[in-house]
């Protein structure tokens, strides 16, 4: 028996689809997503229109009502700096003035907060406090 090449021999037990796609059922899901889209687009256009027209009605009255002369209040300590870097000049500023001034801690007992130069150079003349000879000795 001669087989043509293209006309191969057919065998009952083996089949195929007649048809893999169905293109109606495709195009008319392909509709359906499409009027579905187009009729919540609406709804959602409607509702945004809704609103609108609400926010318009009551533009005139207090959105919040509790918050009316809370506007100059300020929050809890600590609060976020505003300009850091001028917080930070100000504070070296109060630092260097620290430093370098004459001022009195306590007038009645006499004492007085003087310059970092001068208390070094007052601690270079005087020298520092030491203990006894006798006291050094016990501590050995």
């Amino acid at each position: 028996m001669a087989h043509h090449a293209h006309h191969p021999e057919h065998h009952a037990d083996v089949s195929h689809e007649t048809s893999d796609v169905n293109i109606r059922g495709i195009l008319a899901s392909a509709a359906g997503l499409i009027v579905l889209g187009a009729v919540v687009y609406f709804v959602v256009w409607l509702f945004f229109v809704y609103l609108y027209r609400q926010h318009q009605a009551g533009a005139g009255a207090p959105q919040f009502p509790l918050a009316v002369g809370q506007g100059d209040r300020l929050p809890p300590e600590p609060r976020l700096q505003v300009n850091p870097r001028q917080d930070l000049k100000e504070m070296r500023a109060a630092e260097e003035q620290l430093l370098t001034s004459y001022v009195w801690v306590d007038r009645n007992a006499g004492v007085v907060r003087i310059p970092i130069d001068e208390a070094m150079k007052l601690t270079l003349q005087r020298g520092l406090p030491s203990r006894p000879a006798s006291e050094q000795e016990v501590v050995k």
